[in-house]
């Protein structure tokens, strides 16, 4: 029997409407390009994280292979807004226009492209990292979003970094950010004994050093994690998230462990009680539950600011499969009409879908 021919794509998702043919590459972690043709959009495998030549190489063989394995010539090139990753790079050095699509925004247009809803539409997108138009670190975002376009509705609450990526890996890192911030910095080295940088971390803070500034929602689960005591430090990004979510079997609420104003959704009631939580499973149930509710709310909020009451939910965080559960219901209940991620992943892996339908809006 003759094998089939090789090809590029791995998925092929069907857009709102047909338009010109777009190149979309993707961003760092768990990379994809995306190619359109007509009404559909055709996505590669994952390439991997593109720090290493063989993610590079994979990379950059689907992007030529599928243009050339569809038959098209794209109008234009979708980066994400990143300028040092190599996905940009890439897309920077090709013979075509190049639009910067900022990540959050991508998260919340791929969601809304394989739902075929071209209106306009809230994007609650959650993650770890995505850099904001002005050099920003962003990561807990609501936007509102029509046609190529969108404005930052809202963010959670700012809170310091200490370390900068160490700190993904790390949860005591953001564990202690919040203890400063709530005023509790004294026991951050008594928390952490064993650990030798916990000595000096409130004084790092307090200056400000290597400590840049998020609305990471990652970063959140990161702290609830420190501050519960699930993995301080980590083996591997997400590693204690997960361990976090396993625990949960009854989330509850603390009514009043969220502060909404003027868009920022503040979650220092809710940290400032998991700091002095002594049975992580009980923490576990609260910090999943009340940060549901308070989604909601903030969700909520950004429907009545704009008369729009569909919701995309895009990120990393929506692998959460108790946050992902608890939302859409909640919800729903509350009368928004929720959009989750069925084809594309709601992660890195589906970005170029939501860079590919935006570059294509942007042609229509």
């Amino acid at each position: 029997m003759t094998a089939p021919p090789f090809s590029a794509v791995a998925a092929t998702i069907a857009l709102p409407r047909s338009g010109p043919s777009v190149l979309a590459v993707g961003a760092f972690l768990k990379n994809t390009v995306c190619v359109t043709k007509g009404d559909r959009a055709y996505l590669s495998p994952v390439h991997g994280d593109l720090g290493t030549p063989d993610s590079i190489a994979a990379f950059e063989h689907s992007a030529e292979a599928m243009v050339r394995e569809l038959g098209v010539k794209p109008v234009r090139v979708a980066h994400d807004l990143h300028p040092d990753f190599h996905s940009t790079r890439f897309a920077q050095g090709l013979d075509l226009p190049a639009l910067a699509v900022q990540h959050h925004h991508a998260h919340a247009a791929a969601i809304a492209a394989e739902h075929g809803h071209a209106a306009p539409i809230l994007g609650l997108s959650l993650d770890g990292f995505g850099l904001g138009p002005e050099n920003q670190a962003w990561g807990g975002e609501l936007l509102y979003c029509e046609g190529a376009d969108f404005r930052r509705l809202g963010h959670l609450a700012h809170i310091a970094q200490p370390g900068g990526d160490k700190a993904a890996r790390e949860p005591w890192r953001m564990a202690a950010a919040w203890l400063h911030k709530l005023g509790r910095t004294d026991e951050i080295a008594s928390r952490w004994k064993g650990i030798p940088a916990a000595s000096r971390l409130g004084m790092v803070l307090d200056k400000g050093l290597n400590a840049p500034i998020t609305s990471s929602a990652g970063r959140l689960f990161d702290a609830a994690c420190g501050l519960l005591g699930v993995h301080p430090i980590a083996e591997f990004e997400g590693q204690a998230p997960m361990a976090l979510e396993a625990l949960v079997d009854h989330p509850a609420i603390l009514a009043s462990g969220w502060i909404l104003e003027r868009g920022v959704l503040d979650f220092a009631p809710l940290m400032n009680l998991l700091a002095s939580c002594p049975e992580p499973r009980d923490g576990a149930n609260l910090f999943h539950g009340t940060l549901i509710a308070g989604l909601a709310d903030w969700c909520v909020w950004g429907a009545e600011s704009t008369g729009c009451r569909t919701v995309a939910l895009g990120g990393g965080c929506f692998f959460n499969r108790v946050l992902t559960a608890g939302l859409v219901p909640e919800l729903e209940r509350r009368g928004l009409v929720p959009l989750a991620a069925t084809q594309a992943s709601p992660g890195d892996a589906g970005l170029s879908l939501g860079q590919a339908w935006i570059a294509a809006l942007r042609e229509m």
